[in-house]
């Protein structure tokens, strides 16, 4: 009788003490900040890497062979086009000149005396006091002669090329490499490679993409509409450079599945130079009314990203969030949030379940100065 007594006694005590702690520590809803998502245009831009190339490359040989005279620049130093870079020996070539002009005047000489020799065959023909064989034959001759002239005006043009060939000329504006010959090594024509030439201003960049990228950038890329792009390199912090888009090939690797691309970039400065590796952003997509959020609202469970959502009776909901691109602190909400609803983004640790009452306080969205480029996909 007892032992069932104290039973119910202990029963009642601790219904009527759940009871009061309900009752009393039920806690009041937490104040967490919130903003309205509200749709906005955006600009996608996609990174991609590229390398640095020069618009013009040139390995310099010589045209003729000869002993090197003079190496005439600094090697590495910024030259114009037409500077003297290098003089092979002309002597040689000199001398084949004048042997040439003199084999010119010789043939000129020929020539004014065949046709001295037509001349008169024509006037004695017609007094009959030639043969027609004798005539035929010196105007043969005469042809002869002008011929032999030609061959030699020919020959002589060809000396004087060679002998200016001994002046090894810029043939673009750029910066020059190392001599690879020095003074006194004979240059062989057409084989011995004197230095190499890259031009520095513009610059290329070029990089490939895939073809999803492609696929949203044809509306970016046309005849009359070349899209900036921006360049950094290693070391440096963003995209200090500036380039516009100048070419797309023709067609896609079927290796890779990439298309190639090409920025032109100014380079007055000479940071850029061939062969650098360069990270790329361009422009991918435009959408009309994006929705943004601010990146801190995003929470992560494992392999998913979601949100906290707080409905019109100021109860919390969870919502997986499908998520894209971000830049600026802010990222693109590609699924799950609709236009007007109302996300928390400052206040998350006070929310411990999903269900939670809490007291709604609107910050203002942070407003871009101009449309949001987010990068990357």
């Amino acid at each position: 009788m007892t032992k069932k007594f104290l039973i119910g006694l202990a029963t009642l005590i601790l219904a009527g003490c759940n009871t009061g702690d309900t009752d009393g520590q039920r806690p009041p809803p937490t104040p967490v900040e919130v903003v309205q998502v509200t749709g906005a245009p955006a600009t996608l831009w996609g990174d991609f890497t590229g390398r640095v190339a020069a618009p013009e490359t040139v390995a310099l040989r010589a045209r003729v062979s000869g002993y090197i005279d003079k190496v005439a620049f600094t090697e590495g130093e910024l030259v114009k086009r037409g500077d003297l870079l290098f003089q092979i020996d002309p002597r040689p070539y000199r001398t084949r000149e004048r042997a040439a002009q003199a084999a010119l005047a010789r043939a000129q000489s020929q020539l004014a005396l065949s046709e001295s020799r037509a001349q008169r065959a024509r006037q004695l023909l017609a007094s009959h006091a030639i043969s027609r064989e004798d005539h035929d034959q010196r105007q043969a001759a005469q042809e002869s002669a002008r011929a032999a002239v030609n061959a030699a005006q020919a020959a002589l043009e060809s000396a004087q090329l060679d002998l200016q060939f001994t002046q090894v000329r810029s043939p673009i504006d750029g910066r020059v490499g190392r001599a690879e010959i020095t003074r006194g090594n004979l240059a062989s024509a057409d084989q011995t490679l004197l230095t190499t030439l890259v031009s520095v201003d513009p610059m290329y960049v070029y990089f490939e993409s895939d073809q999803v990228s492609f696929a949203g950038n044809r509306g970016f890329f046309t005849p009359e509409q070349r899209p900036q792009v921006h360049v950094g390199l290693a070391g440096e912090d963003g995209y200090p450079h500036l380039g516009k888009l100048d070419f797309v090939d023709n067609r896609l690797n079927s290796h890779t599945g990439t298309i190639q691309f090409r920025a032109v970039v100014a380079n007055p400065e000479g940071h850029l130079k061939p062969g650098q590796f360069a990270r790329v952003q361009m422009p991918t997509e435009q959408l009309d009314n994006a929705l943004l959020l601010n990146r801190k609202a995003v929470l992560t469970d494992q392999d998913r990203r979601y949100v906290y959502v707080v409905n019109a009776q100021n109860i919390t909901e969870r919502r997986d969030v499908e998520t894209g691109p971000q830049q600026r602190g802010m990222i693109l909400i590609r699924e799950g949030l609709e236009p007007g609803e109302q996300v928390v983004v400052n206040g998350l640790q006070k929310i411990l379940f999903p269900g939670m009452p809490v007291v709604p306080q609107p910050v203002q969205k942070r407003v871009e100065a101009t449309t949001p480029q987010l990068a990357g996909r």
